[in-house]
């Protein structure tokens, strides 16, 4: 069997923390890593102890929540708070930071930015990456690598429709059958 490659690696812890989020907004992770060790990881939700998003709403002002703090400065506080060095580390985010973390990312002496989704890339931000000498690199996360059985449950379910055209199923309920399995089975970026 074939390995995942390291970015899909370190994507995909960043989508697992993503999990964790309790921004019902957007579910952001980010994970820090150097020389090939994660070295932290962060999602976006409230401070320790406080009401959370999932719970009490979002606490919107400017178009902001300002219950959340973002997964990056999460993964850049506990690397803080358990005294691990940051410099010249990378980090994977599910979404392109925003312009404050891109001032922390920078701050923090990261030199690579890897990213899987573009949201609302500022232009300022990408300025900042580049007058900092650091790497933006976008790493589309092919999520059918978390799913060993993908294949398998691919072919299930398209000789299940074969079977089911066989049998003489009336061609629009067998084309919405086809269309809900595209559906299921292609992975799309703007969604994951």
């Amino acid at each position: 069997m074939e390995r995942i490659s390291w970015n899909q690696y370190f994507m995909a812890q960043s989508k697992l923390l993503s999990l964790r989020s309790t921004c019902t907004r957007l579910m952001v992770g980010a994970t820090i890593v150097r020389d090939k060790r994660i070295i932290a990881g962060g999602y976006n939700g409230s401070v320790t102890g406080s009401e959370h998003c999932i719970d009490d709403g979002c606490y919107v002002v400017d178009n902001h929540c300002i219950r959340t703090i973002h997964a990056e400065i999460n993964a850049l506080l506990q690397c803080s708070k358990f005294g691990v060095r940051t410099d010249g580390a990378e980090i994977y985010i599910t979404h392109f930071p925003c312009v404050h973390c891109t001032k922390a990312i920078i701050q923090a002496g990261i030199k690579k930015v890897y990213y899987a989704e573009d949201y609302k890339n500022h232009p300022y931000a990408e300025e900042l990456f580049s007058q900092a000498g650091v790497e933006l690199i976008q790493v589309e996360l092919d999520e059918t690598v978390l799913d060993r059985d993908f294949q398998k449950k691919l072919q299930l379910t398209t000789d299940l429709l074969h079977k089911l055209e066989e049998a003489g199923i009336e061609q629009s309920e067998l084309m919405d059958l086809i269309d809900q399995t595209r559906a299921l089975y292609t992975p799309n970026p703007s969604h994951s």
